[in-house]
C-alpha cells in the first residue's frame, strides 16, 4: 500500500495591509509559500503594552492566527506573540521571528522555537530583543534626543501534513 503524504510549510501573515506573497520558481516547485512579515507599531511611549490581533489574509487560507504584545521596552524589549490554531489540523515546526525597529532604524531581532501546535489551541511564543544599539538609542532617548517608536515585524513559521 503505498500512501503520499503532503507536507506544506507556511509562514503566516496574518494582516493583508503589510502581507505580500512572494513567490519564487523553487518556493513554487517545491509547493511551499512564503509571505512577509506582520507589523505592530506603538506611540511615542516606551513602556506601554501595545497589541494587534492578526486575520488571515487574502493570498491564502492560513491556519493560524496571532495577537502581538509589545512588553516593556526600554534597554531590552520583551515581545510575546499569542499564536491560535484556528483550523483542525496539528502543526508542527511551529516557529517565531521578530525584528524591532526604532524610528524606521532596526535595533534588533530574537527567535523563538514553540514546536507542535495541536488543533484549535493556543499557545505564547516569545522572545527578547537585547542589542548594543538599542541600548544605545535608548540612551539617546533619555537624552532627549530623539523620539522612541517602536515597530515590530512577526513572522510565524509552522508545518502541517495534507
Amino acid at each position: 500500500m503505498s500512501a503520499a503524504t503532503t507536507v506544506a510549510v507556511l509562514a503566516a501573515a496574518p494582516l493583508p495591509a503589510v502581507a505580500a506573497t512572494q513567490a519564487t520558481p523553487a518556493a513554487a516547485s517545491a509547493g511551499r509559500v512564503a509571505t512577509t512579515a506582520t507589523t505592530a507599531t506603538t506611540a511615542a511611549v516606551p513602556a506601554a503594552p501595545v497589541a494587534v490581533a492578526g486575520k488571515p489574509n487574502a493570498a491564502g487560507a492560513q491556519l493560524i492566527r496571532y495577537k502581538i504584545v509589545l512588553g516593556r521596552c526600554k534597554d531590552t524589549c520583551r515581545i510575546k506573540v499569542k499564536i491560535t490554531n484556528i483550523s483542525r489540523k496539528t502543526l508542527y515546526d511551529v516557529s517565531l521571528n521578530a525584528r524591532l525597529k526604532v524610528n524606521k532604524t532596526k535595533a534588533g531581532s530574537c527567535y523563538d522555537y514553540v514546536g507542535t501546535l495541536r488543533a484549535k489551541r493556543q499557545r505564547w511564543a516569545g522572545c527578547t530583543v537585547r542589542s548594543s544599539r538599542l541600548a544605545s538609542m535608548w540612551n539617546r532617548w533619555l537624552d532627549g534626543e530623539i523620539r522612541w517608536d517602536t515597530h515590530v515585524n512577526t513572522v510565524v513559521h509552522y508545518e502541517y501534513y495534507r
